[in-house]
This record gives C-alpha cells, sequence and structure tokens, in this order.
C-alpha cells in the first residue's frame, strides 16, 4: 500500500495479511458505528425542539431486524477475533528450516549475528524469499524489535529469550526501530533491513568479514571458560551429555519433562539450579555476571551443533 505515505511498504505476504486485517476491520467498524451516527444527526435536526413531528412510540416493534443488529456484528467480530489469534499464532512456529540469526539488544544498538559468524551493528541482512527465524536477548533493560515492512514487533527482555520469523519478499532497505521505550536515547535505537536476492545475500556473507561460525565461537568459550572440563565425554565428572541434547526431552528431578531448546539451555547455564536434570547432583555453579548474553547464544549455538558422532571440543 503506497498511495498513503505514512503507511509502511509491506514486503511479506504475512505483512499483506494484517494490512488486509486492518482494513477489513476499519471497514466492519465504520459499517457499525455510521449508522448510529448518522441517525443520531437526522433524530436531533427532525425532532429538535419547536419542530411539528410524530412524537408517539411506534406500537408495532420489528423483532427480526432487532435481532440481526446484535447477531451479525457479534458474529463478524468473532470472525476477526479469529482471523487475528490466527495471525498471532502464526509467529509463533518458525519453519525448521528457517536461517537462524541471533539478537542481541542494549542501549542503545541492535546486534545482529548470523550463523556463519558476520556479526552487524544495527542492520540486518537477509535472504528474499527464506524464512528467517530471530532469537533475541537484550543485555540490559526491556527493547522491542519493530520492523514496520513486515508489521512485526517483538518484545526483548532481559533473563529470557523471544522469537520471532519472517518471510521477506522484496529485496530493498527499510526501516528497523525499537517500540519499547529504553532510555533517553531510546529514539536513535534505529537501524536498516537489508532484503537482498539470495545470489547477493550469499555475495554479501562471502565478503563480510568473519574467521568463525558463531558455534566456534561458543566452542572456545566453551573450553575456555571450564564447560569442557565437566561435559567433555572423557570428563570424570558426572554431569550430563550435552551430545544430541538440543531438542530432545529432558527428565528433571522434579518429575517434569522439558525440552532442551534455546531458553532451557540459556537456564541452565545462567540458573542452572533452577531446572535440575533427573540423576544429577546440583553442583554446577551459575555464570551469570561472568558471561554476557552474546557469549551465552555462542555457547548455544555451539551445544546446538552438537550432535551424535561428534564429541565436546
Amino acid at each position: 500500500m503506497t498511495f498513503i505515505p505514512l503507511w509502511p511498504q509491506s514486503v511479506s505476504d504475512y505483512s499483506h495479511q494484517v494490512d488486509l486485517l486492518v482494513i477489513a476491520f476499519t471497514v466492519l467498524i465504520v459499517a457499525l458505528s455510521a449508522p448510529v451516527f448518522i441517525l443520531i444527526v437526522v433524530f436531533a435536526v427532525k425532532y429538535r425542539r419547536g419542530r411539528p413531528a410524530d412524537r408517539k412510540h411506534s406500537p408495532n416493534r420489528n423483532i427480526p431486524l432487532e435481532i440481526s443488529w446484535s447477531v451479525i456484528p457479534f458474529v463478524a467480530l468473532v470472525g476477526f477475533y479469529v482471523w487475528s489469534t490466527e495471525l498471532f499464532a502464526t509467529l509463533r512456529h518458525a519453519p525448521a528450516d528457517a536461517l537462524q540469526i541471533d539478537v542481541v539488544a542494549k542501549q542503545w544498538m541492535w546486534k545482529f549475528q548470523h550463523p556463519q559468524g558476520q556479526a552487524e551493528i544495527n542492520e540486518l541482512h537477509v535472504p528474499a524469499g527464506e524464512p528467517v527465524k530471530l532469537t533475541m536477548a537484550s543485555q540490559d533493560v526491556i527493547h522491542s524489535l519493530f520492523i514496520p515492512a513486515l508489521r512485526i514487533k517483538q518484545d526483548v527482555v532481559p533473563g529470557r529469550y523471544t522469537t520471532s520469523w519472517f518471510t521477506a519478499d522484496k529485496p530493498g532497505t527499510y526501516r528497523i526501530a525499537c517500540s519499547q521505550y529504553c532510555g533517553s536515547n531510546h529514539s536513535e535505537m534505529t537501524g536498516s533491513f537489508v532484503v537482498m536476492k539470495p545470489a547477493d545475500y550469499a555475495k554479501w556473507l562471502s565478503q563480510s568479514s568473519n574467521d568463525q561460525t558463531l558455534a566456534a565461537e561458543g566452542a572456545a568459550l566453551f573450553r575456555s571458560r571450564g564447560c569442557s572440563g565437566c561435559h567433555d565425554p572423557a570428563s570424570t565428572v558426572h554431569a550430563p551429555s550435552l551430545v544430541g541434547l538440543y531438542g530432545n526431552p529432558v527428565p528433571l528431578q522434579s518429575g517434569e519433562v522439558v525440552i532442551a531448546d534455546d531458553e532451557y539451555i540459556r537456564d541452565s547455564i545462567l540458573l542452572p539450579q533452577s531446572q535440575i536434570a533427573a540423576g544429577y547432583q546440583p553442583i554446577m555453579p551459575t555464570f551469570q555476571n561472568v558471561l554476557s548474553e552474546e557469549d551465552v547464544l555462542k555457547i548455544v549455538a555451539y551445544i546446538k551443533s552438537l550432535q551424535p558422532g561428534e564429541a565436546t571440543q
């Protein structure tokens, strides 16, 4: 929609659906409210003081008409509720093959890191036509990543991971903003969202300087911080194996079973006593205030890369 200058461009199928929902809902609200305001004006003129008019109540009532103007709006609003809920739920289920990009928000900048290790500040390059999943963490206060061209906005909260995903179809450069007031320079926390043709994106990756992948950087941290001393297969310490951990169920001492996703691994590093694996002692120290959110994201990427047949380094 470019006929309204203030209306941002739409670059994905999801954003088109959001626009359609907004327009349809606006039409519904106008259709429901316009007759009320029009009749207020008509009756105010017709029955104003001093004007001759028949002021007796009509003896006849149109019951079907009165029921219809209650039932039809109700059914229409329920339909919009289902429609908007379906759109909201779509953002919670990223495709399994989505490109994983980590996001760290801090006062006052966005840092994006690609799986191959390329990092960029206040710029996000993505390939057109491919699903992209963002895993976001904040190092200080609550931020909110807002990409108007995609019609997505997701809070980035300290102490937890939040995610969002999209498939941008139209190459170009668009705006990124923070929609959550996060301090005195909040208005400067902006950036560029660059959608590129897949070939151009591959070329950009190859030309971007970076020697190590995110998982390789995580492997180096895993060793330097002493994690391998307990979790290496050859270690004599009785600690859970991390090979093949990601995405699989983990029984806990509490009797619960959780899935080892990004959030579980992060909590196991920073809050190791919160979810203790069944059969193990609560002896792991916390790495809170030791590792930054960027370091944790790297270690999580490393643990995600450990598949059966590979060993911790």
